[in-house]
């Protein structure tokens, strides 16, 4: 079955890697609308987010017009410990799933963070430093953000505080120690050392904890630490921008051999690896230069897309954080203690809800025991045990491959493998026990948190 012509890994040369990332907001002629001042309700001034984030992020964040900005050198050669990372044919899934399919996954997990996160977290931690600070504050889901920021900050010297959701706190207590390795110090979230976390565990005894809880209490420990800001893993246009080395390197190993993808797939919990990947093809499309099939998937116990409404929300439980119009579950919103981590945020990236609202990228809801079950049958054919975040794209990868199976067409898949499970085992050995469950919120319990979105006029 294997094409010769084609490798099974297509890898770039250095000197092929990006020298610039790519801001997907330069081509839309409907730009993301502004994240607003809590208070005012106006849009947020740079001096305003000065105080949380590092000013040249915040450059970034608010550059909606320039379309390549240029990676220092600095961040560029660090890049080259790791990248480029290698573009996958999965020519053995292809057979044994018998698809007339072609199956590509840009592998993102051979770092000790093992996963994508590191291409942010560097270019954050190189901003924090040159702008003299101390250190920075954070949150972390499954952990690979919180994992990968303390790899950059040891880098560079700097101090970082992570608080880690509850849930995956306990359940990976290997990941917590590896941020501590790399001299992080990490605290379960919600937690009584700040008062938006008391406040969330006296309104929720209990809770289990989220991404949006652990953004509030790491943005009120920057707020209230001198030298300090907070620095964000997913959801924001600077995260996004960062990330765009993947699907840039993706479109450039493709374009070595004259390969066009019909279906791009990624998992999608705040968007940065789902950005990331898709942003040179986005780019394409709209400019009109060519078209593609752009699937998000998310969990279906934290579906902001599928089930969602496009509005302005806090980006936090503790509404400390500014507006951002968002596909979103709401703010008040935690989700079941899912053991994909880093998909159990309540909103999505402003970027990304703009391009689904407009009907550039489609989305799709996945159960927890479906995604497990096609990690699985990955690993034992392809030879890498998936995080559960990434199996998500892998579930729909499958089902869209068996999909042409059936229908006889040779389309092009390409999804994003955004990281490895190996801390992930205590979720793969509740699969095999026949312990995991597939919680998903009724109705009721999503009507009750949009219930509580912000009026905005």
């Amino acid at each position: 079955m294997k094409n010769e012509n084609i490798p099974y890994k297509i890898y770039l040369e250095e000197s092929e890697m990006p020298k610039s990332w790519y801001n997907m907001r330069a081509d839309m002629k409907k730009k993301p609308a502004p994240l607003l001042n809590p208070v005012t309700k106006q849009p947020m001034k740079p001096e305003e987010l000065s105080a949380v984030f590092c000013e040249e992020l915040v450059a970034q964040e608010l550059d909606d017009t320039t379309p390549y900005i240029e990676i220092p050198e600095e961040i560029r050669n660090f890049y080259k410990m790791y990248r480029p990372s290698p573009l996958v044919r999965a020519y053995c899934l292809e057979e044994k799933l018998g698809t007339p399919a072609k199956i590509y996954y840009k592998f993102e997990g051979n770092n000790t963070s093992g996963s994508h996160k590191l291409n942010s977290a560097i270019a954050q931690a190189y901003y924090a430093k040159k702008q003299g600070l101390k250190g920075v504050t954070t949150e972390t889901g499954a952990g690979q953000w919180g994992t990968a920021l303390s790899m950059a900050c040891s880098y560079f010297g700097l101090d970082c505080k992570v608080f880690m959701v509850k849930c995956s706190y306990e359940q990976k207590p290997f990941r917590r120690e590896v941020m501590r390795t790399y001299g992080a110090s990490v605290t379960p979230s919600p937690s009584e050392t700040t008062n938006v976390g008391k406040k969330i565990l006296a309104e929720h005894p209990g809770t289990t904890g989220s991404l949006g809880c652990a953004i509030s209490e790491a943005v009120e420990v920057a707020v209230g630490s001198e030298g300090y800001r907070y620095v964000l893993g997913s959801v924001l246009n600077q995260v996004l921008l960062h990330q765009s080395v993947i699907g840039l390197e993706t479109k450039a190993a493709l374009d070595k051999y004259n390969i066009k993808p019909d279906i791009i797939i990624g998992c999608a919990g705040g968007g940065s690896n789902l950005g990331g990947l898709i942003s040179p093809f986005m780019g394409e499309k709209l400019r009109g230069e060519a078209d593609y099939r752009i699937i998000a998937v998310e969990p279906a116990s934290c579906p902001s897309f599928t089930r969602g409404v496009y509005a302005y929300d806090f980006c936090d439980t503790g509404m400390v954080c500014p507006l951002a119009k968002m596909y979103t579950l709401g703010s008040d919103f935690i989700p079941s203690a899912n053991h994909a981590g880093g998909l159990r945020y309540h909103g999505m990236s402003s970027t990304l809800s703009e391009l689904y609202d407009q009907k550039l990228i489609e989305a799709v809801s996945v159960k927890q025991t479906d995604v497990f079950e096609a990690a699985e049958y990955f690993a034992r054919v392809e030879g890498i045990l998936p995080a559960p975040e990434s199996s998500h794209a892998i579930r729909v990868a499958i089902d869209e491959a068996l999909r042409c199976k059936e229908t006889g067409e040779e389309k092009t898949i390409v999804f994003g493998l955004t990281g490895t499970g190996y801390f992930d085992m205590v979720a793969y050995e509740k699969f095999h026990n026949g312990e995991m469950s597939d919680t998903i919120p009724t109705d009721e319990d999503l009507a009750a948190a949009r219930a509580k979105l912000p009026k905005i006029d």
